[in-house]
């Protein structure tokens, strides 16, 4: 069996936080073998940059997802090829850097294979997710467990993604929206789902940052720039339990942790 952590939206320094106080704690505490952390929201709620990077490498992280946000800093995407295990959505058009899939391997030796997807739904125009992801697939040759992140504002993209792929992966676990959800189970033939993993950053906030300037947001109609929020700090994620002979789940929790202020 291989357990795997899966950390949701990290939004700025509170985010970053959340991690340095509680991801080695859990690691330790569910005795977990393999862990992914979505950084897209890193610096200040919009990408992430090289000196974050640094700072995250200190942490037990074997991969990381991003999303649409990680083009938002230019150090960044710049050097993007210097950092291997920081994937992007494949469906984004080829020739843009990075990848949207890495396989690693635990302690023990098994191996684990991450990838990305970006929903079509009111989100920028990229390849069909569901196409993309036959491809991908076909290319792990024979990787067993396999972990899909859906980045995607809507929960009905997010769970046919689940169904489509229900049997061929591990898990298949949803991000971007930042509010965790209730939902999380096997499908019929074997597959760990959860519609959103949830935001690891302030919860006192709208999706991790300051509610005064999303309110002038909708009350005016007019743009303001969004200040990452600092109060009700939590690291959210899923655990996945994987069966490395099968790659099937045979257990699936939420994680939700509080920081005391």
């Amino acid at each position: 069996m291989v357990r795997i952590l899966y950390i949701g939206d990290v939004v700025g320094q509170p985010g970053r936080r959340a991690l340095h106080e509680k991801l080695e704690r859990v690691i330790d505490r569910e005795k977990i073998d393999f862990t992914i952390v979505n950084i897209e929201n890193a610096a200040g709620g919009f990408g992430v940059t090289e000196a974050i990077m640094e700072e995250l490498s200190e942490l037990p992280i074997n991969a990381y997802t991003s999303g649409n946000h990680i083009w938002d800093k230019k150090d960044f995407v710049d050097n993007y090829d210097h950092y291997p295990h920081v994937i992007r959505p494949a469906n984004y058009p080829s020739g843009n850097p990075g990848k949207g899939s890495v396989i690693r391997q635990t302690a023990s030796g098994v191996k684990v294979a991450v990838l990305q997807f970006m929903g079509n739904v009111f989100m920028p125009p990229c390849e069909n997710p569901f196409h993309c992801a036959d491809r991908e697939l076909a290319q792990l040759d024979g990787v067993k467990v396999v972990i899909v992140d859906i980045h995607c504002e809507a929960t009905s993209e997010k769970q046919a993604m689940g169904r489509y792929l229900d049997g061929r992966v591990s898990g298949v676990f949803g991000t971007h929206t930042h509010v965790p959800t209730a939902d999380e189970r096997i499908l019929p033939n074997g597959t760990a789902f959860q519609t959103d993993v949830g935001m690891t950053g302030a919860y006192d906030s709208v999706i991790g940052f300051r509610p005064e300037e999303a309110l002038h947001r909708f009350l005016m109609n007019t743009p303001r720039k969004l200040e990452v929020a600092k109060k009700d700090v939590r690291m959210s994620g899923v655990m996945v339990d994987v069966d490395e002979t099968t790659g099937r789940a045979t257990a699936v929790a939420r994680i939700h942790e509080k920081l005391e202020e």
